[in-house]
């Protein structure tokens, strides 16, 4: 009996030892990654909540001031204004941004020839740098020679101010982000597309559906899984957008100022206090994560 049980515990042992060895084996190639990730993700969030409870310039010594970042942020006049902007931004963004490539790559899907030309040319936006497309499109909305300008001149329609009007400001920087970022959404959905059974549209065909009908009984909900997550993608995206309202209209337009341009005022222009922009961006934080838990927790329930 005694022989038996020194057995087993030293069957156990053994086991135990050789998991131990497996999982540190396994643990020792993720430590690069692991402290990759640390370093690069974890630690800029850490360090930007303890940030937003800082008065900090980089100049002098930071100080602790508790929610009076959050306080202060909630008092500026423009904070109403950049989030009411980014949501406007985002809905016009979502309508052109997500139903644009969606029917780019069923067109592009259902053509015989030519379709690894149109491919790459749908892609090649975003190859280019971002900024590289801001300046392109500066060009292009210039009210005196920009190229839109010129082909409203010849024919015959009256010109546009673009980027310095209140009335399509917003709607011009929605077209450069959709032009720059419609590529990769239109590649996924063709391979979404190309996953999906052609059994299922024989099947449609014989029973005498449309196009429309196929489209929308076969098609779309086919594409519903990556439907949802680029539609999640995307909303995170465009509530972050910066780029396109810094180098088209500026950070003093209240007309374009976006909560990630109002952070950039906070940190480097108005008030050079880098304790309200992270103060700011731990709110953009904080909304985008409730947001997505929901919409998490939304889909996952229909499915």
């Amino acid at each position: 009996m005694a022989v038996a049980t020194a057995g087993r515990r030293t069957a156990f042992r053994s086991r135990l030892g050789r998991k131990i060895q497996d999982n540190l084996m396994a643990y020792a190639f993720m430590a690069g990654g692991i402290a990759c990730f640390a370093l690069f993700s974890w630690y800029p969030l850490v360090r930007g909540v303890i940030l937003s409870f800082q008065q900090i310039n980089f100049v002098t010594d930071p100080y602790w001031v508790g929610a009076d970042n959050f306080t202060a942020i909630f008092d500026d006049p423009l904070f109403v204004t950049a989030w009411k902007n980014t949501l406007v931004f985002t809905g016009l963004a979502l309508v052109f941004g997500f139903l644009v490539p969606l029917a780019l790559s069923i067109l592009i899907n259902e053509m015989r020839h030519l379709k690894g030309f149109f491919r790459v040319a749908v892609y090649l936006p975003v190859m280019l740098p971002p900024i590289v497309g801001v300046l392109l499109f500066r060009y292009f909305y210039d009210p005196g020679f920009g190229l839109f300008n010129t082909i409203l001149r010849g024919v015959g329609l009256p010109e546009s101010q673009w980027t310095q009007s209140s009335s399509t400001a917003m709607i011009s920087l929605v077209l450069v982000s959709t032009w720059a970022n419609l590529g990769g959404a239109t590649l996924m959905y063709l391979a979404a597309l190309q996953s999906i059974p052609g059994d299922l549209y024989e099947a449609a065909e014989l029973d005498g559906a449309s196009a429309w009908r196929r489209l929308r009984h076969v098609t779309l909900p086919q594409l519903r899984f990556i439907m949802l997550v680029l539609l999640l993608l995307q909303i995170i995206a465009t509530m972050q957008v910066f780029i396109e309202p810094y180098q088209l209209t500026g950070t003093s337009n209240p007309d374009t100022v976006t909560v990630m341009v109002l952070i950039y005022r906070y940190a480097f222009t108005v008030n050079q206090d880098f304790g309200m922009a992270a103060a700011m961006s731990v709110l953009l934080f904080v909304v985008l994560a409730i947001f997505s838990a929901i919409y998490l927790r939304v889909t996952r329930d229909r499915d």
